[in-house]
């Protein structure tokens, strides 16, 4: 469990992957970047506060948030941490740890915390829509078949919970937002991948981690992502006012351990008002 074993930090390795750069072209804008990038709006609009992300000036480096703090939560499966809006994916053995960026469910729609599993897994699958989403719309058919106007992408995995899809879509621009009736949705490349690799009865978690903490080279880092709400006025007004995270300064106590006289604390108030999502080490 991250963050959970302070005296085996010399020997954890919590991160994966690395931050890079990219400059802006002419007619670029961040979303459009975000998807070249396998990466999800919130989280590259995060990571560079004060860029427009409709129209960023040309020229300009942009913060490409590709490394990640593993998320508290057993590492077998798939594993969804809804504020980041983002997919991990374990499995098994020595391979690597996979993540994708996800968009999930709106608000009054959210999707379920909680331990579930993959039922079923469908190739060019047809989509029925719930009661739930036909009260909302009427006019949509009793059914909709494979193809351009099916919202549930070519691949689709079926969760233990009633209704509940990890699945690609045909609006991949939604990826990385709150904007689906609660399943999780990938890009069209990223769910195919995770198709062919999935099996049935794997474990799926989702967990609700705006803050994660890990430990590599024997350093702590913290990861600090805009709260689900925050994430909401994000997306709305183009910016939001960070609220304190209750509880930060006792978690990284108890995660420190034996190290918490390293923490910088400077370090730590810098991360929590920013939420770039970015791992920061807050040990010194």
């Amino acid at each position: 469990m991250v963050g959970s074993a302070a005296a085996g930090a010399e020997m954890a390795n919590d991160i994966i992957g690395g931050n890079e750069y990219y400059q802006v072209k002419e007619g670029d804008t961040l979303l459009e970047i975000a998807r070249l990038h396998d990466l999800g709006f919130i989280e590259i609009v995060s990571a560079n506060p004060g860029v427009d992300p409709w129209i960023p000036d040309t020229g300009r480096t942009i913060l490409l948030p590709s490394e990640h703090i593993l998320p508290d939560a057993p590492r077998r499966g798939i594993v969804i941490n809804r504020p980041e809006l983002r997919l991990y994916f374990y499995g098994g053995g020595d391979g690597p740890v996979v993540t994708y960026p996800i968009g999930v469910g709106r608000q009054g729609r959210e999707t379920p915390l909680g331990s579930t599993s993959v039922t079923a897994k469908r190739e060019s699958p047809t989509w029925t829509p719930p009661p739930s989403i036909r009260a909302e719309r009427p006019e949509l058919p009793v059914t909709v078949p494979p193809g351009p106007e099916n919202p549930l992408g070519m691949f689709a995995m079926n969760l233990g919970w009633q209704n509940y899809v990890i699945h690609g879509t045909n609006k991949p621009y939604g990826i990385g937002r709150r904007v689906s009736s609660g399943c999780i949705r990938l890009y069209p490349e990223d769910i195919e991948r995770l198709f062919y690799t999935t099996e049935i009865g794997m474990p799926v978690m989702v967990v609700d981690q705006a803050v994660k903490l890990g430990w590599t080279g024997g350093e702590l880092y913290m990861e600090i992502h805009p709260t689900v709400a925050e994430g909401d006025e994000l997306e709305e007004k183009g910016w939001y006012m960070p609220t304190p995270v209750p509880g930060l300064k006792e978690r990284i106590f108890t995660t420190a351990g034996k190290h918490a006289a390293r923490i910088d604390w400077p370090a730590v108030a810098r991360a929590e008002q920013a939420k770039r999502g970015i791992p920061i080490r807050i040990t010194q």
